[in-house]
C-alpha cells in the first residue's frame, strides 16, 4: 500500500475576498465615506416614506460636460436633490449621459399588498458617447452592491422613468 502525502485543506476567503484582490470594478471606481453614509441614510431613510424618493448618481467629473476625473473616479450624488415626482426626474437627466438613480418607490401590488421596491435605475439614452456608455457600463454592479438595492432596471427614454411604476408592479 502506498501512502501519499497529507495535502493541507485549502484556504478560504471571503466572498469578496478573490485570491487576495478585490474585485476589477471596487479598483477602477471609490466611493467617498460621505457618500457610503448618503447612500445607507437614503435607503434606510426612504424605507417607509410615502411618495416615491430618487436621487441621481454621477461618476466625478472636472467639469460640465461629463469629463470623466481619471484619477479617482469617484462615484458621487449629482447635486444632493431628492426628486419626488419621475417627471421632474425624467426633466432632470442629460440626453447625452449615463447615470445611477437610486430610487424608492412605494406601491400597492396587485395582491393589495404595500411594497416600497428599492431600484437602481440605470439610465442610459441610446445617443450617448461609447466612452461613458462603457464606463458606467463597468460601474454598475459596484453601485448595485454598494447601494444595496434589490434590483437594476435599464432605462433609456423619458417615458420608461415616467412609467416606472408599471414595472416596479410586475416585481412580485
Amino acid at each position: 500500500m502506498v501512502r501519499l502525502p497529507r495535502i493541507p485543506p485549502r484556504k478560504r476567503c471571503a466572498p469578496d475576498d478573490i485570491s487576495g484582490e478585490q474585485a476589477s470594478e471596487s479598483r477602477l471606481y471609490a466611493f467617498s465615506p460621505e457618500t457610503k453614509e448618503k447612500l445607507r441614510k437614503f435607503r434606510l431613510g426612504t424605507s417607509r416614506a410615502k411618495d416615491p424618493q430618487a436621487i441621481i448618481y454621477v461618476e466625478l467629473t472636472v467639469n460640465l460636460i461629463d469629463i470623466i476625473d481619471q484619477k479617482n473616479q469617484e462615484i458621487r450624488p449629482e447635486d444632493g436633490e431628492v426628486y419626488t415626482k419621475m417627471e421632474d426626474l425624467a426633466d432632470e437627466l442629460p440626453d447625452s449621459s449615463p447615470r445611477f438613480i437610486l430610487l424608492s418607490y412605494p406601491l400597492t401590488l396587485k395582491s393589495g399588498r404595500p411594497s416600497v421596491p428599492y431600484v437602481l435605475l440605470y439610465w442610459l439614452p441610446e445617443n450617448c458617447n461609447p466612452n461613458s456608455r462603457m464606463m458606467y457600463a463597468g460601474a454598475v454592479e459596484l453601485m448595485r452592491n454598494t447601494a444595496q438595492v434589490n434590483r437594476v432596471i435599464e432605462v433609456e427614454e423619458e417615458k420608461d422613468i415616467i412609467s416606472i411604476e408599471s414595472n416596479l408592479q410586475g416585481e412580485d
